[in-house]
Parts: C-alpha cells; sequence; structure tokens
C-alpha cells in the first residue's frame, strides 16, 4: 500500500510510528479475520485516526468491528488502485467520506440481527411445551413414576417415555430431574 501511495503526488506517505503526523491510516488484509481484527483495533487504539479499510473478505461480526474502528472507507483488494486507494485517504483526511450503500445495507442487517437476538424479549422459555408434555412434567413433579403417569393420563408407558425424551433433549435437559426444575423454574407447572 506504501508503494501505491507513494505515487501521488497528492499524499505523504509517513512512518508508522509518526504518530503526530498521520490524518488516516491505511490497513490492508487478505481477508477481516480475528487476527485481523485484533490489528485492526491496535492500529485505533495507537492512532486514533480514520482508517481506510482494503479487504477482500469481512467475516461474520467483522464490518460491526470496522465501524468500532473508526473505518471509514471499505475497499475491495481488488479495486484497490492508486487513484482510488489516494482518494479515500484525501477524503477520510478531510471528513467525507460516505460508506458504500451495500456495506451501509449489511450493517443496517447486522444491527437489526442484534436487536431482534439480544435485545428484544424472546418468547417465554415453557411457551413450546404441548399440553401433553406440561401434564407429564406436572405428575413428575409430584413424585409419579413412567408407570403411574401412563395409568393417570391413559398413555402407554412408551408414549410417556418419548414425551420426556422429547423434552429433555429439544430443551438439552440432562435428566427428569432437571426437567422438572426447569417446568417450575419457568412457571409452566
Amino acid at each position: 500500500m506504501a508503494d501505491l501511495l507513494e505515487a501521488r503526488a497528492s499524499v505523504k506517505v509517513i512512518d508508522g510510528r509518526a504518530r503526530g503526523e498521520t490524518e488516516v491510516v491505511v490497513a490492508a488484509f487478505d481477508r477481516l479475520s480475528p487476527d485481523a481484527i485484533t490489528e485492526l483495533r491496535g492500529a485505533a487504539a495507537a492512532f486514533g485516526r480514520p482508517i481506510v479499510l482494503v479487504t477482500d473478505g469481512i467475516e461474520k461480526g467483522g464490518l460491526a468491528v470496522a465501524v468500532e474502528c473508526r473505518v471509514v472507507a471499505i475497499l475491495p483488494r481488488s479495486a484497490a488502485t492508486d487513484n482510488r486507494v489516494a482518494d479515500s485517504v484525501r477524503l477520510a483526511a478531510s471528513g467525507r467520506v460516505s460508506q458504500p450503500s451495500d456495506l451501509l445495507a449489511r450493517l443496517a442487517e447486522h444491527a437489526e440481527r442484534l436487536h431482534r437476538e439480544i435485545l428484544e424479549p424472546s418468547e417465554p422459555a415453557g411457551a413450546g411445551l404441548s399440553s401433553r408434555e406440561i401434564d407429564v412434567l406436572r405428575l413428575m413433579a409430584d413424585g409419579f413414576g413412567t408407570q403411574e403417569i401412563a395409568a393417570e393420563l391413559s398413555y402407554s408407558e412408551r408414549t410417556v417415555k418419548n414425551v420426556i425424551y422429547a423434552v429433555t433433549d429439544r430443551l438439552r435437559l440432562r435428566n427428569r430431574s432437571h426437567a422438572v426444575a426447569y417446568a417450575i423454574r419457568e412457571g409452566v407447572i
């Protein structure tokens, strides 16, 4: 990148140790991997300046990290000509860089997904249990064995075992006691 930019008279490439003179940081990676993200965060902390990122691939969550690290322009490596990189650096230095619409759309999609998964309340954990499953769990909590539950609900023992297995497997519970404790904690029984 330094060789590419030094060919442009309008851009001055300085040594990375000259932090006081740095107006824009150019970071280039094959892909924005976890190691590259670590380096990007280090550059953001060390320089505190806008970053022009040149990369071909951004892994899941990388776009949000890039924005967090003050990345103001992202160029694909295949399109990183001396003109495009230099123009991005000049615009970043002037504060007039605008993100490409496809990147903004991806960032908005990422933010929406985070909001849905983390911030919005999800349905109660026990809401997915059927009335049959709740009846079996209630009788288990009352101390009934498989045979007694089957007799009480007029099911076969095999049906009761299948219901218990289905609940413990779907909810990733360890055993019957764990299933009963879960149902009580969630207010299902």
